[in-house]
This record gives C-alpha cells, structure tokens and sequence, in this order.
C-alpha cells in the first residue's frame, strides 16, 4: 500500500503521446504535464518519461490495464506501456497496473463509473485540477489531451485507494 510520502507517478499513454502526474501522498499532486510525441512515437514518448523518472525519482509507477486480451488498447499502445515498465523496472521503480473495473471500483463510493464522471470526480477531489477538466466530448470529436492527465491521476488515486 502506498505511504503518505511515497512519491507515486501516474502514466496514461494516447495517440498522440501520454499524460503524467507525480503525487506525494494520496492527494497531493505536485507536478504533471502532456507530452506530445514525435514522429516515433514510443521512442520519443519513452525518452521523455525516462527523463521524467530520472529527475522525479518516484517509487512507484501505476498505469492502466494495457494487455490486448482485456483491453481494446492499440498495439503501438500496449508495446509502449511495455517498454514504461521494463523503463520502471530497470530503474528499481515498482509498478502498478490497474484494470478499468478497478479504477471504477475505487470510485464507486462517489458514484463515477464512466471516463467523464472519474474526470469529473477527480476535479472535485484535486483543486489543482478543476481549471483543467475539459469539456464534455461531442460523438464528432476527438478526445481533448487534457483528459490523459485525469486518467493518470485516476489510476494514482485508486492506488492510494486500493492499495494492491
């Protein structure tokens, strides 16, 4: 289980690179960001979450289920969460993979079941984050960048609530 100072470091990859964000303690997020990849996408995305894990130090890394058996994850997806744990691995990080029915389950007593409504949960939950919450998405549109930061401090928090 995640201690009150344990720095833990959440990872939501997206097609067009990954959302991050470094908490210390459960609700205490003290830094994130999007990253946008290059043309290579999973060696230009790995090398910044490299250089995230070099300067931040955390110790753990949590994501969200990738494996292509459960998940619709795409394969470029699945290769590049991967290779963050095998990067987590290497640097003596531990890491945590939550499924989709977990991160529900964590957020069940404040009745989010769906993406919107665990982004809306977490906005509540993290002031730090309310400005950033994006608009409801229309069937037509693509999924805002900012929703990657939601997801990965989701998968933070059910860590912190889980504790697995």
């Amino acid at each position: 289980m995640a201690t009150a100072a344990e720095r833990v470091f959440g990872f939501h990859p997206t097609s067009r690179g990954f959302g991050w964000v470094l908490f210390e303690g459960p609700f205490a997020p003290i830094d994130w960001g999007l990253v946008s990849a290059g043309d290579d996408k999973n060696a230009s995305c790995l090398r910044r979450l490299e250089r995230l894990l070099d300067r931040f130090a955390p110790e753990t890394l949590v994501l969200e289920a990738f494996d292509r058996q459960t998940t619709r994850r795409a394969r470029r997806i699945a290769d590049l969460c991967t290779a963050v744990r095998r990067a987590a691995d290497d640097r003596g990080i531990e890491t945590a993979v939550y499924s989709r029915a977990e991160i529900r389950e964590a957020f069940a007593e404040v009745e989010a079941r769906t993406r919107r409504e665990v982004a809306e949960a977490v906005a509540r939950h993290l002031e730090a984050f309310r400005h950033r919450l994006p608009p409801p998405r229309r069937p037509w549109e693509s999924e805002d960048a900012r929703g990657a930061l939601f997801a990965a401090a989701a998968v933070v928090l059910t860590h912190h609530r889980l504790g697995l």
